[in-house]
């Protein structure tokens, strides 16, 4: 285990099958293993005077949860304890807030340690769609160019990205309002009509807006938005000139 990472780790989850598993796993990893059934449990241990390297919790449990006892955990061990969230299922952006990394259950002990090395990111950062996403899916270009004319093509992608383009401007109007719901709903319409036509990198990050809606930190993604609509026009304008070039 490197030397930078946590050595001792604190559990909290409300199923018992989930805290043994999960404590046969790190122990066997060389963690050293503290769990609770509960934030209240939690929260009780380190009041005793418990105090790990970091603490890996459940989102859904019952009573103290989420934000809630991320904040009550800094209160009693300060800001610099790492707090890791976990949850069988995608975590909404406002649920992570006040967490430094968010694993989804099952996952493996090399994204639990990728997760402990990343501590210190911004959590935005470590949500992204990968980098690796294509700007443009080939097939899906060469399959619509083999099925309209030239000038209906361009029109169909310039389309696309007028359209990605007004929207985003409506983003940035929801963000100033704080309204959530118009945020995600403006991000659903730019996934669904980017996939259409394979633009798979603006539909990966318009995804990733709305799930996880206004949250502070995450209002710069606009700015990968627009960037995204940059490459998607330079890839087009290689694709359109290499058409030329091989035309009769």
């Amino acid at each position: 285990m490197a030397e930078h990472q946590p050595n001792r780790l604190l559990v909290v989850d409300d199923d018992s099958v989930t805290r043994e598993l999960l404590e046969a796993l790190l122990t066997r990893e060389g963690y050293r293993v503290s769990t609770a059934e509960s934030g209240e449990a939690a929260l009780k241990m380190l009041g005793d005077g418990l105090r790990p390297d970091a603490i890996l919790t459940d989102l859904q449990m019952p009573g103290i949860t989420g934000r809630s006892l991320a904040d009550k955990v800094r209160s009693l061990c300060g800001e610099k304890i790492p707090i890791l969230a976990m949850s069988g299922s995608e975590a909404d952006g406002e649920l992570l807030e006040g967490f430094d990394g968010f694993l989804r259950k099952p996952f493996s002990m090399e994204k639990l340690h990728e997760a402990l090395t990343k501590i210190g990111e911004p959590l935005y950062e470590k949500l992204l769609p990968s980098s690796s996403v294509p700007v443009l899916d080939a097939k899906v270009y060469q399959s619509l160019s083999g099925s309209m004319s030239r000038e209906k093509l361009q029109q169909l992608y310039r389309l696309c990205l007028d359209d990605s383009q007004h929207r985003i401007g409506n983003l940035r109007q929801a963000v100033d309002r704080r309204d959530d719901a118009a945020y995600r709903r403006e991000a659903h319409a730019i996934k669904g009509g980017c996939r259409m036509v394979g633009a798979l990198e603006l539909a990966a990050l318009a995804e990733f807006i709305e799930s996880h809606g206004l949250v502070a930190n995450l209002i710069n993604r606009l700015d990968e938005l627009q960037l995204a609509c940059d490459r998607l026009e330079s890839v087009l304008c290689e694709c359109e000139s290499a058409s030329e070039r091989t035309a009769p």
